[in-house]
């Protein structure tokens, strides 16, 4: 079974869609110049390998008066641009990382939640297998499960963040945009057969995807 590990190969291919490149945020890759340009422009900036890690170097970085918060394993404040690049490198370690725009996440009981939907194909068609809410451990923004994330039934989280009718239309946008990503990955790379889409809801209820895993867990 084919794996694209690449984030950015992945996103390049989707952006290539009008209707999906919506609710796709903000990206460029890392340099110093490129998340000082994003930290002018958004109110926080991920930064996460190009090829993933469960989540474990993902970083949050906001501005904090005329310093900044370095969310990790754990929260860091630095007081200069410079002491910044230096913390960001030491979690880093060379690998390569992307930038995304930060989004204000949905929480349940102040803690973040998230959305995967996995699909499997099955013969010549293409089947869904989860759609399930991810909820961050307490402290942490990431929500994977390998971080110490809770796994939810996906309309139960929907429902704990949204009114009982806007249920519906979350999921069937995000299994939608699923289903559309999909078919462009696999017209790129044949031979995919198990696809993991990481969604968010923000506040305002606008769906954004953020990530595309070719070997789910």
């Amino acid at each position: 079974m084919r794996r694209v590990a690449s984030k950015w190969s992945k996103f390049a291919v989707l952006l290539q869609h009008s209707g999906v490149a919506k609710h796709i945020p903000a990206m460029r890759r890392y340099s110093a110049e490129n998340l000082a340009a994003m930290l002018r422009q958004f109110q926080f900036v991920v930064a996460k390998p190009i090829v993933g890690t469960g989540g474990s170097r993902v970083m949050k970085i906001q501005r904090a008066g005329s310093g900044f918060m370095l969310h990790n394993a754990g929260t860091k404040r630095v007081y200069n641009w410079n002491e910044l690049l230096q913390a960001i490198h030491r979690i880093r370690q060379n690998r390569p990382l992307m930038l995304q725009q930060g989004i204000h996440l949905t929480t349940i009981d102040g803690r973040p939640v998230d959305y995967r939907v996995k699909l499997a194909k099955v013969g010549r068609t293409w089947e869904i297998r989860a759609v399930v809410g991810r909820l961050a451990r307490p402290g942490l923004f990431v929500t994977n499960l390998c971080q110490g994330g809770t796994q939810l039934k996906g309309r139960h989280a929907v429902r704990r963040t949204f009114p009982a009718a806007l249920v519906k239309s979350k999921i069937d946008t995000m299994v939608g945009v699923s289903r559309t990503c999909t078919m462009l990955l696999e017209a790129k790379y044949p031979g995919i057969g198990m696809l993991g889409y990481d969604f968010g809801i923000d506040n305002r209820g606008t769906v954004w995807i953020f990530e595309v895993n070719t070997r789910p867990h």
